[in-house]
């Protein structure tokens, strides 16, 4: 009931307003059963803005910092991000990384569209960087497709580091499903869940018209801190990815 009050009262009347976006695609999100939105990532708003455009709920894992803040404050953005649809997700370790993959595995069984960030976190400079396997994983565990979403334009709406959202033209584009029912299976096989990944990130990279870079999102952030610092760091780019239909040294290959 949350959900549908912001984004058809509330938050999503606004948005739409001030931010009018040119949605492509959309006919390729599944209209029923489970299967995954995977989506680059620029900014917060990614969260709001990819949301109001489909007509079923997305749901996306959350940092559990943001429902555990103390006070008034704490408890308005526990009720927000609950009712915009997220879930809080422990990344402290291990089994919270576990956790984390099974709660996505269970609400895409259960027949829910779920939003996932492959670069696991904001791109540092608009470029697109090297996906984690988790993806890959959870696709193949739940047995659903992966429909590629392109958000273009969020990052200036929205710079890292701003607090104000600057109105302007958005758009969106959503990509044809993948089918990933070949390698049914071979989860936990780490040359197919990388070949699974890159084939999504390659399909991100032609849909956004991106920079390929091939290391991840948190080390360039890593190098770009170090640089900010006085110490040379070079963030190397890479202009496509490696032949994604190939597993090399597997029974898939």
């Amino acid at each position: 009931m949350l959900y549908r009050l912001l984004k058809y009262v509330l938050l999503g009347p606004l948005l739409r307003l001030l931010w009018p976006t040119k949605v492509t695609g959309v006919e390729n999100v599944p209209e029923t059963g489970g299967a995954i939105l995977a989506s680059n990532h620029l900014a917060v708003a990614d969260s709001f803005f990819m949301p109001l455009r489909v007509k079923r709920r997305v749901t996306f894992p959350a940092k559990q910092e943001y429902f555990t803040e103390k006070g008034v404050k704490g408890t308005l953005k526990k009720w927000f991000f609950t009712g915009a649809g997220q879930i809080p997700i422990d990344r402290s370790g291990g089994s919270a990384a576990q956790a984390a993959l099974d709660t996505a595995i269970r609400l895409l069984r259960e027949g829910n569209l779920l939003g996932i960030y492959p670069e696991g976190t904001r791109s540092p400079d608009g470029r697109l960087y090297k996906g984690k396997t988790g993806v890959a994983r959870v696709a193949l565990e739940a047995g659903v497709p992966v429909v590629p979403v392109a958000m273009i334009g969020t990052d200036k709406v929205n710079p890292i580091g701003s607090k104000m959202w600057i109105p302007r033209r958005l758009e969106i584009r959503f990509g044809k499903p993948l089918d990933f029912s070949r390698y049914a299976g071979l989860s936990g096989d780490r040359f197919v869940e990388r070949s699974i990944t890159d084939e999504i990130m390659y399909a991100l990279m032609e849909l956004s018209g991106q920079e390929y870079v091939d290391i991840y999102a948190a080390k360039a952030k890593e190098l770009m801190a170090a640089e900010a610092a006085g110490v040379r760091a070079v963030v190397p780019a890479q202009s496509g990815l490696p032949d994604a239909d190939r597993v090399p040294e597997t029974k898939a290959g």
